[in-house]
């Protein structure tokens, strides 16, 4: 359910760019950083790029995106 929240003018205009590059709302592109930032501090031992790589798997499986990997 989604809920309004305040954020500064600064964010939302350091989230346009960004945004726009990955093909997201702004608001999409302020909650994947959100989502990120959350990973980072619950795994402070994982490097971003392994984050922002397992974000975008969850997104994947989500879209039902994926092929099943056989082992030989």
């Amino acid at each position: 359910m989604p809920t309004a929240i305040n954020v500064s003018e600064q964010l939302i205009e350091q989230a346009k760019p960004a945004a726009q590059a990955m093909h997201r709302s702004v608001a999409e592109q302020i909650e994947y950083w959100a989502r990120l930032g959350k990973a980072a501090e619950e795994n402070p031992d994982l490097p971003i790029q392994m984050l922002q790589d397992i974000l975008a798997s969850i997104e994947e499986v989500k879209a039902s995106n994926m092929n099943v990997y056989q082992f030989r």
